[in-house]
């Protein structure tokens, strides 16, 4: 019997295919930067973007959707992860003051279905689109016998720029300064291992419409894509505002990522009835008999990002926050004492 590539588990046409389907989504978020197009062996972005900075740096981001992905195979439903690959780069570009230029993506599949690549880079692209930056490329891996078939991961990697004067790293947080806090679209990417124990991963219990949860299913809010902050923190920087430290508030939630940003000699004060936790996180809670403690050391809990702020700039930030469509809120203070964070 004579053998070929596609006997042992990789079609070459279907990744024609793929490359052919995806083509107008990648079209879709270029920028005048980008040079060449789709199926060369690099992508090429101009470094003109950043002719007018005095001292570019630039900034990366890398990072999957983790074991959220179990979700949209139980759902059959791919077109919103490739938004949550993208936020959880470039959100981590923004935390520095970075603007997006790039993004690239990596899929493997245990098989290529042209269909399901498709609709995986199509909310890459609105991810990018959300961002403002490029999709410049990407790669397509065919894993027969390694993955199960029906199943894939999903991974990305971002490049932005800064001025280097303009870079937030927390340094300038100071005792009496105000935390403010943008909310999250839901669980966005983090925690869905516990989520997975927590309640049955089945179609049907996915599919339950939930009162608790304003009618939606318990599938729908959970699979809602992260929140991209960059046309946000774009707006903050056009009101005039120096924001002095920032956290995205990924896996590992308050306790890990707040700390983040701030000096040693500075604690976060943050007050847990200055909003109202989304109820998704107490049926989690409840669910699964999950600790406070452990709620807020895994999840965002309703907030996506965490902006230090002088006082006097809290009123600017809330209304550009506004403007670009989102919300936040005072989430707390900044106060003297040993790094870390504390829920009062």
């Amino acid at each position: 019997m004579s053998m070929d590539y596609k006997k042992a588990g990789v079609d070459i046409e279907a990744g024609y295919e793929s490359v052919e389907r995806i083509r107008s989504h990648v079209k879709s978020t270029l920028r005048p930067e980008v040079l060449g197009g789709l199926g060369g062996f690099s992508g090429a972005f101009s470094l003109s973007a950043i002719k007018g900075y005095e001292e570019p740096v630039l900034l990366s981001g890398t990072d999957g959707v983790g074991t959220k992905l179990q979700l949209a195979f139980l759902m059959d439903r791919h077109d919103t992860i490739g938004i949550d690959c993208v936020a959880m780069c470039v959100n981590d570009v923004a935390c520095a003051g970075g603007e997006p230029l790039f993004f690239l993506d990596y899929i493997a599949c245990g098989k290529n279905v042209p269909e399901k690549i498709e609709q995986i880079v199509a909310g890459v692209a609105e991810g990018c689109r959300q961002a403002g930056c490029a999709l410049i490329g990407g790669e397509t891996a065919e894993h027969p016998g390694l993955m199960p078939e029906e199943e894939y991961d999903l991974a990305g990697f971002s490049v932005g720029v800064v001025e280097k004067k303009d870079l937030i790293d927390g340094s300038g947080i100071r005792p009496g300064d105000t935390l403010v806090g943008v909310f999250s679209s839901g669980v966005h990417s983090n925690g869905f291992s516990l989520v997975r124990r927590v309640f049955p991963m089945t179609a049907e219990r996915l599919m339950t419409k939930e009162e608790r949860l304003g009618g939606k299913t318990l599938g729908e809010v959970l699979l809602a894509p992260t929140k991209i902050y960059v046309r946000m923190l774009r707006r903050i920087r056009e009101a005039g505002v120096r924001i002095k430290g920032m956290s995205h508030i990924t896996g590992g939630g308050f306790y890990e990522n707040i700390p983040r940003m701030l000096p040693d000699n500075c604690v976060a004060s943050v007050r847990k009835d200055s909003y109202e936790v989304p109820e998704i996180f107490r049926m989690i809670a409840e669910a699964g008999e999950v600790e406070e403690k452990i709620m807020y050391n895994t999840y965002n809990m309703g907030i996506g990002m965490v902006l230090a702020l002088d006082p006097a700039d809290v009123e600017r930030t809330l209304a550009a926050v506004r403007e670009a469509g989102e919300d936040g809120v005072i989430l707390g203070t900044v106060e003297a004492g040993e790094k870390g964070v504390v829920l009062c």
